[in-house]
């Protein structure tokens, strides 16, 4: 059985389609999936053993410059993708009427999707042949997980959702036995960051415990908050820019994660690693972190600055 699933962004959202693809392949054992998914998160679907092919598109570059003539080639060669197999069903996971035109206007097979009270974009449910009432009331793997039964006819199961990729991040060299635990400091959203003050002290208070505290990053601006994080600590390491793969590696092998509201607390979540999640202005109700020891920490009046370093240190000792 082959599936074309349409789950373009963000990651955190791609990530939440992964239990959906483990439900499927243990309900259908021969299922094989192609993924369209936007480039820059290309790498998540290839973790998953049920992923036979990914397809990128990059619609938020392409707009930018749409009649090219690089442009026209990168989509003329992701027309062919999509369109070289006639699938056993086409799901649309992301619910908006651009993954509905993709897939009603270039793929072939029957086309499934929300009904219009269930989607982000009521309209989009026009374009499918199967439509599926799937509540909101609840967290965002358990409506693609719902999505999949319904589509491809298993009953959902009852169970916590699993991603099926913590694995193969997993190390067994010497480095890997070195405690360490990883400080998600950076989002993209500026009343999502926790004040670099509080942060500090949280780095003060790990001083006497033995663990390496480490800090990725991704862009200049990150950087450059990693290093004054890390000023005058020996025990803090600002990582080198690392893929996104690389990352997870570092994620899977720590002790424990402390985390802003981003797109790598969901990671984390997909690789089973203990994470304490700070939200101030965000709810974690449906979109927080979903997986196993995954811990929300939420500012009473939803401001950042008022998350108390020492109460999540009181915390996070108990995994160290």
């Amino acid at each position: 059985m082959r599936v074309l699933l349409v789950k373009t962004s963000s990651m955190g959202d791609v990530l939440h389609s992964l239990p959906a693809l483990t439900d499927a392949q243990k309900a259908i054992p021969n299922i094989q999936f192609d993924w369209v998914v936007e480039e820059g998160f290309a790498q998540i679907p290839t973790w998953h053993s049920a992923v036979n092919q990914v397809i990128p598109v990059a619609i938020r570059r392409w707009r930018k410059n749409w009649f090219s003539a690089p442009i026209r080639a990168e989509r003329a060669k992701f027309r062919n993708q999509i369109q070289a197999n006639q699938y056993d069903a086409i799901i649309d996971a992301q619910g908006l009427l651009k993954s509905a035109f993709l897939v009603t206007r270039l793929a072939h097979g029957p086309k499934h999707g929300y009904d219009r009270h269930s989607i982000r974009e009521p309209l989009a449910s026009f374009f499918y042949n199967y439509r599926y009432a799937i509540s909101k009331q609840q967290h965002a793997v358990e409506r693609i997980r719902q999505l999949f039964a319904a589509s491809l006819g298993y009953s959902c199961p009852t169970t916590q959702g699993d991603y099926a990729i913590a694995h193969q991040f997993l190390q067994s060299s010497p480095e890997a036995m070195n405690p360490y635990v990883i400080f998600l400091h950076s989002t993209t959203r500026d009343d999502k960051h926790w004040p670099e003050e509080n942060w500090r002290e949280l780095i003060t208070l790990m001083a006497n415990t033995g663990v390496q505290v480490r800090l990725p990053w991704g862009t200049e601006h990150e950087q450059q908050r990693a290093l004054r994080l890390a000023e005058g600590f020996d025990f803090v390491e600002v990582l080198p820019k690392l893929t996104l793969a690389q990352v997870a590696q570092q994620i899977a092998n720590a002790k424990a994660v402390v985390s802003v509201d981003t797109g790598l607390s969901h990671l984390t979540a997909a690789l089973d690693k203990t994470n304490f999640t700070l939200f101030g202005p965000t709810d974690p109700g449906l979109i927080g972190g979903y997986g196993q020891a995954q811990h929300s920490i939420k500012s009473a009046n939803s401001t950042m600055v008022y998350i108390n370093a020492d109460d999540i240190y009181k915390q996070l000792k108990h995994f160290l």
